[in-house]
């Protein structure tokens, strides 16, 4: 099957991944990015490849997405499937408690590119949510919190982190409203805590405690991880849920799909292991800060997607920080 596929976000650590996994296999993949969190170089070793075109647009820059649809539309007849993926997200950490930065992208961005979707007369649109929506309601005992299970979230009282889950949120709404609609099939995905060697900012926290050790010998972290544990997944695995829901066409029925691992480290000891694989023993840690409305523990259930696509990850978070680390010192 000869499918074309329209990516945003192309060069973050999701879309960069998925082009890596899609060329080469009969597909055509445009890409674009407006570089807000990373840099061509995450596409660089694809960049040359035939079926994979990429442009410099934002996706609120309203001419560039109607020169990108206006292509989109006179490519498509040549293809079995056309697909959107919106992996276009403002998620760092420090832009969560600041509403105006993290709304047009997130929830306007989403929507027009659903639109668009839409009107080109795509088959398939995947949203990419967070498990950032689960806020306070982040662990259950019973295999994890399922998509399902009530949410409970901090609102305006407590933190404005929770704004930027708000608007995800959202996403997934009119994301099943379309379905409902009947006006295009498509699921959202809710990653936890998703990593990747080519993090161009070490603001997440695994290339925060890489770059902090290799650059100091010691990290410094907030009070909160004295106590937090976290799954993380590496971004070959998260893109290959993206692969496996678009080829299981009975789950794309608007649903929303947990993606994670069932590997749960305690910061603590996720920053030991990182120390190990730089050859540091005992590594120090200085704690500073505090962040509010943050939970202990985020642990998802992923039955879900497994039973309905077969998926599951394939990468320890051993083996992954092993080529964060090779990548980190070349």
């Amino acid at each position: 099957m000869k499918d074309l596929y329209v990516i945003s976000g192309v060069t973050g650590m999701t879309g960069n991944e998925l082009v890596r996994q899609l060329v080469g296999k009969e597909n055509h993949v445009i890409g674009f990015d407006n570089f807000f969190a990373s840099s061509l170089h995450t596409v660089e070793d694809v960049l040359d490849k035939p079926d994979f075109e990429f442009f410099e647009y934002d996706i609120n820059n309203a001419e560039q997405m109607d020169r990108l649809k206006a292509k989109v539309k006179e490519m498509k007849t040549d293809y079995s499937r056309l697909i959107y993926i919106n992996c276009a997200a403002v998620v760092h950490t420090e832009h969560f408690y600041y509403v105006n930065r993290t709304f047009e992208t997130n929830v306007l961005g989403m929507k027009a590119f659903l639109d668009q979707a839409i009107e080109a007369g795509a088959e398939i649109y995947i949203n990419c949510s967070t498990s950032e929506v689960y806020s306070m309601n982040s662990w259950s005992a019973d295999g994890g919190v399922r998509e399902s299970d009530f949410i409970t979230m901090a609102n305006a009282e407590h933190s404005q982190r929770t704004s930027y889950a708000t608007g995800k949120l959202l996403t997934e709404f009119f994301m099943k409203d379309a379905v409902m609609e009947h006006k295009i099939k498509g699921c959202s995905i809710r990653f936890a805590n998703v990593y990747s060697k080519n993090e161009l900012y070490p603001k997440h926290i695994i290339p925060h405690i890489l770059h902090e050790l290799k650059e100091k010998g010691s990290v410094e972290l907030l009070e909160n991880s004295k106590v937090n544990k976290r799954t993380f997944l590496y971004n070959e695995d998260s893109c290959s849920a993206v692969i496996a829901l678009t080829q299981a066409e009975e789950a794309l029925d608007g649903s929303v799909y947990n993606v994670a691992t069932e590997e749960e480290i305690s910061i603590i000891d996720l920053v030991k292991l990182c120390g190990k694989k730089l050859g540091i023993d005992n590594p120090q840690i200085i704690f500073k800060g505090y962040r509010e409305s943050d939970p202990e523990r985020r642990v998802l259930n992923t039955e879900k997607i497994r039973e309905r696509t077969g998926w599951a990850p394939a990468v320890t978070l051993d083996a992954g920080i092993e080529m964060c680390v090779k990548e980190l010192g070349n």
